[in-house]
């Protein structure tokens, strides 16, 4: 199913009148910023509970994108939003190889981390979630965090998980990823990751490779081991061809003025026409949802959730 949502009228109401504000929500939420020891680090996220609500009645763990953290406007909104409809959620911040890491990453920090640590994060904090009591989750992920979501609901799937959302999933191509790098970083992607994976084999997986492109930093440095994980070709960086290997129901969230994943309405079209997952595509929003258009977000949110 294909449903397509239009912003709220009240963005055009408040256009008009040029009385763009921050969107009130339910002072009677709770939050608190919540600390586990993850193999020997400290990793953080932020609980949001619903007014007369608990954990028992509902979650909704939340897994941010490329180098963010859990304080993204995008993320910050989806838990204020999701709250005001009954729904409580906790969003982590991936500790990408530091230990208390709260805030963006900053380029200049060496990288330590791989894309798929995240997925031994979420079962850490599913973990966590059902000692407090929640016995079905719902995974969500914006971007990045959305293919390692898809990731980890397609191979470590476990009861404990009832319905998954992925919010701008990331997308992948071999020739974009190719391209691109090259034209951000002025050096062919197959030299930088025969190096890498030159370092890999040979057992030199932790050494530093130096003034390197890696994600969005120009002349950073990351362990060999990193840019492997990160950049080697593998179909399961195309968030939807892991969709249909996930046993429980699938929301994919896309806009239509995302410029960061591109082409992902047309390249869930196989997957909505034979019912493996629901697609909602919100007009007008961006990758990053913002303002009104987290409220879309929400309700479409709860209406897959609401519905069994």
């Amino acid at each position: 199913m294909v449903m397509f949502r239009k912003a709220q009228s009240l963005i055009w109401s408040l256009a008009i009148f040029g009385l763009f504000t921050t969107i009130n929500h339910d002072a009677s939420a709770e939050e608190r910023n919540v600390s586990i020891k993850h193999d020997g680090l400290t990793v953080n996220a932020h609980l949001v509970t619903a007014e007369d609500s608990s954990l028992s009645d509902n979650a909704i763990l939340i897994t941010h994108g490329t180098l963010g953290h859990n304080g993204m406007e995008v993320i910050k909104g989806a838990q204020a939003t999701l709250a005001d409809r009954g729904y409580n959620s906790l969003a982590l911040t991936l500790n990408l190889g530091l230990d208390n890491r709260t805030g963006p990453y900053d380029c200049k920090t060496p990288h330590t981390h791989k894309h798929l640590d995240a997925l031994d994060e979420i079962g850490a904090w599913l973990d966590w979630l059902k000692t407090q009591g929640a016995s079905k989750v719902t995974l969500m992920g914006h971007s990045r965090g959305g293919n390692q979501t898809a990731w980890f609901a397609a191979e470590r799937l476990s009861d404990q998980i009832a319905k998954v959302v992925l919010l701008a999933p990331q997308t992948w191509d071999e020739t974009l990823e190719t391209n691109g790098y090259e034209k951000r970083y002025g050096v062919p992607l197959a030299q930088v990751l025969a190096t890498a994976q030159g370092l890999v084999d040979v057992g030199k997986g932790q050494e530093m490779m130096e003034k390197i492109g890696f994600i969005y930093c120009p002349d950073s440095s990351a362990q060999a081991a990193s840019f492997v994980s990160y950049y080697t070709p593998d179909q399961r960086m195309h968030t939807p061809n892991l969709i249909s290997k996930i046993k429980v129901p699938v929301l994919v969230i896309a806009a239509t003025e995302d410029q960061v994943v591109k082409g992902l309405p047309e390249a869930m079209g196989p997957l909505v026409s034979s019912e493996e997952a629901q697609l909602v595509v919100i007009d007008g929003a961006s990758h990053s949802f913002l303002d009104f258009y987290a409220e879309d977000v929400a309700d479409a949110v709860d209406e897959f959730l609401s519905t069994e």
